[in-house]
């Protein structure tokens, strides 16, 4: 964002913006989304829409970020209440089939993140969040092997199976439904190996 808001105002005129903006991406995609009818369909001044976001990619990036907090907070909550190596391989395969539905059901997502290889920006965004969800895992794993810090080769692999998570969930929304769900439980399968392989190295 070009400036963030402090005041209460005007927070809630940019929240009131990303949701039109998720509205018209909806409807016809980011490349069809116009700064004029968003500034419009918002009730906000072409030059206050500008003070804010510079361009439409400065809202992607700012709708990317908001869903990458709330892909933070729900592994973070799933993965916090974990005891044992069977309710880890449960709550992540239920994480999955969450994150799997979710990119299903929100249009916006799917634009998103079809078009993250072709902005750095997103594929930098990206890789933070894949690092921090690893990391996450990866000291969850520590936790059920009663270590304080987790080995750099599980980090390794934690960090790997987060990356591979965002390349799948985009590889099984380009396809057919049916296809998609084959595709997902692959990985789901593939996942289950290598969170067992490394709580079973303890």
């Amino acid at each position: 964002m070009r400036r963030a808001p402090t005041q209460k105002r005007s927070r809630e005129r940019v929240q009131n913006i990303l949701k039109v903006a998720c509205e018209l991406i909806a409807l016809q995609g980011s490349d069809g989304m116009k700064m004029g009818e968003l500034a419009e369909k918002a009730g906000v001044s072409i030059g206050s829409l500008y003070q804010y976001f510079p361009d439409k990619a400065a809202i992607i990036h700012a709708l990317a970020d908001r869903y990458n907090d709330e892909s933070r907070h729900c592994i973070e909550e799933a993965l916090s209440a974990v005891t044992s190596a069977h309710n880890l391989i449960a709550a992540f395969d239920q994480l999955i089939d969450t994150y799997f539905e979710l990119f299903l059901a929100e249009p916006v997502i799917c634009d998103i993140w079809t078009g993250t290889q072709a902005d750095k920006t997103l594929r930098d965004m990206e890789l933070e969040v894949s690092r921090e969800n690893g990391a996450f895992l990866a000291r969850t794993i520590a936790r059920l092997r009663n270590e304080q810090t987790a080995d750099p080769s599980i980090s390794a692999r934690c960090l790997l199976i987060m990356s591979m998570g965002e390349a799948t969930m985009r590889l099984a929304i380009s396809v057919p439904v049916e296809e998609g769900r084959e595709i997902v439980g692959s990985y789901k399968r593939m996942t289950r190996r290598e969170i067992t392989e490394m709580l079973d190295a303890s």
